[in-house]
């Protein structure tokens, strides 16, 4: 785990910053500058207005006493989206937008889902219910 977070936070940055150098040579400094902008403003835009759909599905399922599972799952999906936008680079960008997109979402969520299957069959994580 220590491996991948360290190549995750080396590896993705320096290539962030390649592609940074390489698209600036192309379309100069200042636009480049601009694009990464752009793309932030407005993917955290979607993000925001994604977020507050799936808060408004979470409240009414809640209301009629349904468990909001999937919502919540596309809650942290759409969050994580939004933290990738707001980090400067076209990697993480696209990252971030694939996440948004609800076909690519729904994959990565039907991802999640058997992570959190597996975890809990091989006794990784332990889910306590409170009482009520």
């Amino acid at each position: 785990m220590l491996l991948k977070l360290f190549l995750a936070f080396t590896l993705i940055p320096v290539a962030e910053i390649y592609l940074l150098i390489k698209i600036g040579y192309s379309i100069g400094a200042l636009n480049t500058v601009l694009v990464v902008i752009i793309t932030a403003f407005a993917g955290a835009t979607l993000a925001r207005i994604q977020g507050l759909q799936t808060m408004l599905r979470i409240k009414a399922s809640l209301q009629q006493g349904i468990a909001p599972t999937e919502d919540l799952i596309d809650a942290f999906i759409i969050f994580l989206a939004g933290i990738v936008l707001l980090t400067p680079g076209f990697i993480t960008d696209i990252a971030g937008l694939l996440l948004l997109i609800p076909v690519t979402r729904y994959h990565f969520k039907r991802y999640l889902r058997s992570k959190f299957d597996q975890w809990i069959k091989n006794q990784t994580i332990h889910i306590k219910r409170f009482p009520e």
